[in-house]
């Protein structure tokens, strides 16, 4: 049953997440389970902090010609 939002508008994806999430899960205990998500929270939270760090601190150097790296350039599109 898919669930709705403030507006009353049904968003269809939750019941799909679950599914995905207890397949994923398999026979494994829900209470063992919490450890493997809040790790992966944890890593998203941890590669978010660094691509904000490298955007913050290393990008404006790169694209100032403060440093000069081979691909400089790549990198400054990719993080940027």
């Amino acid at each position: 049953m898919a669930r709705t939002n403030n507006t009353g508008a049904s968003l269809g994806f939750e019941d799909k997440l679950w599914a995905a999430a207890d397949k994923l899960r398999g026979n494994m205990d829900a209470a063992e389970y919490k450890h493997v998500v809040l790790r992966l929270i944890f890593l998203k939270y941890i590669s978010d902090a660094f691509l904000a760090g490298l955007r913050d601190t290393l990008l404006p150097k790169l694209l100032s010609g403060e440093i000069e790296l081979p691909a400089a350039e790549t990198i400054a599109e990719e993080v940027g």
